[in-house]
């Protein structure tokens, strides 16, 4: 059964009452091509001016669908001959974050990105796409790897955040964040990152620093999520509908405060009612941009992406 969220309710009635009147001209073999005819014209009008008109919210619902594509959806859809490489070489293989060599358009590249899991057995064997330090650690030994054999970076993101448990912080969660914000900042090599769900707080920014950085038009990037910024603030998460407004955090946001460099669109209604076709666009944007940061000097590259997040939140007055 697919989910429906409270704002589409609209929508699901007007689907229902297109459901019935086929099922009315099936049993009395009348014509009722006209009423059809209305009532999909009428859905069309419906989903336009729900999905246009979106909050931050309804944004946040959206990119957590469950039916929505993941890391290893968008990897079958846009790659070829994907090579997995596992763990960190320190302590183990964090299967809340995959990587390994793929092709696209005739071009090898490195794809990283989380991986939540699609049922509860498989979001459990994900940890819910909420890595550990060996997440990022195994994830920056493939950056190096690429560097190495002078191959492009994409990274995908969707998290709900790195993993906040005790093991992860005596580990070094942070460093490990850290250490690939400094590396990723000076890599010799193209990097593209695309928030394609949930971009949340350093669990995102782990895998999020790149020459070009995009959000799919229906998915959020921001410091925290709405239910814990309320949970600090109101002391409740009954204002998660507040505070998902007050965090600026949907992709017009984001791009209208130059934090990121462009919005792909989705298919009406969201990557998940047609994963093809999201997969084909995003596939376009990707050669489009590998072709030309592949013709920039390596001095150059890196000195554009260092200015371009040192310039993030500076304010002239």
């Amino acid at each position: 059964m697919e989910t429906t969220f409270d704002f589409e309710k609209p929508i699901a009635d007007l689907q229902l009452q297109i459901e019935k009147v086929n099922q009315v001209a099936e049993k009395t073999k009348v014509d009722m091509s006209a009423t059809l005819t209305e009532l999909e014209a009428k859905l069309e009008e419906a989903k336009k001016e729900v999905y246009s008109n979106m909050s931050g919210w309804q944004k946040v619902q959206m990119s957590r669908h469950p039916e929505r594509p993941q890391t290893l959806d968008y990897i079958s859809l846009m790659f070829e001959d994907f090579v997995e490489l596992h763990g960190d070489r320190t302590v183990r293989d964090d299967k809340a974050i995959i990587g390994g060599f793929a092709s696209i358009n005739g071009e090898s590249v490195m794809v990283i990105g989380h991986q939540k899991g699609k049922n509860t057995k498989e979001r459990q064997f994900r940890n819910f796409g909420m890595a550990n330090p060996e997440g990022y650690r195994k994830a920056l030994r493939l950056m190096r790897l690429a560097e190495k054999f002078n191959k492009p970076v994409i990274t995908l993101i969707d998290t709900m955040g790195a993993y906040p448990g005790i093991e992860a912080e005596e580990r070094g969660q942070g460093e490990a964040i850290a250490r690939n914000l400094l590396e990723m900042s000076v890599l010799k090599v193209p990097v593209i990152c695309v928030i394609i769900g949930e971009g949340a707080s350093g669990g995102a920014l782990g895998i999020g620093v790149g020459d070009k950085v995009y959000m799919l038009e229906h998915t959020w990037y921001s410091v925290i999520s709405p239910e814990s910024c309320s949970s600090i603030l109101w002391r409740s998460w009954d204002y998660k509908e507040r505070a998902a407004e007050c965090l600026k955090l949907t992709a017009e946001d984001m791009y209208g405060n130059g934090l990121i460099d462009g919005i792909i669109p989705e298919p009406l209604g969201g990557a998940h009612q047609n994963p093809q076709q999201m997969a084909d666009t995003l596939k376009g944007v990707l050669v489009k941009d590998l072709k030309s940061l592949g013709k920039k000097k390596v001095d150059k590259l890196v000195s554009e992406r260092i200015d371009k997040f040192c310039a993030m939140g500076v304010v002239v007055e």
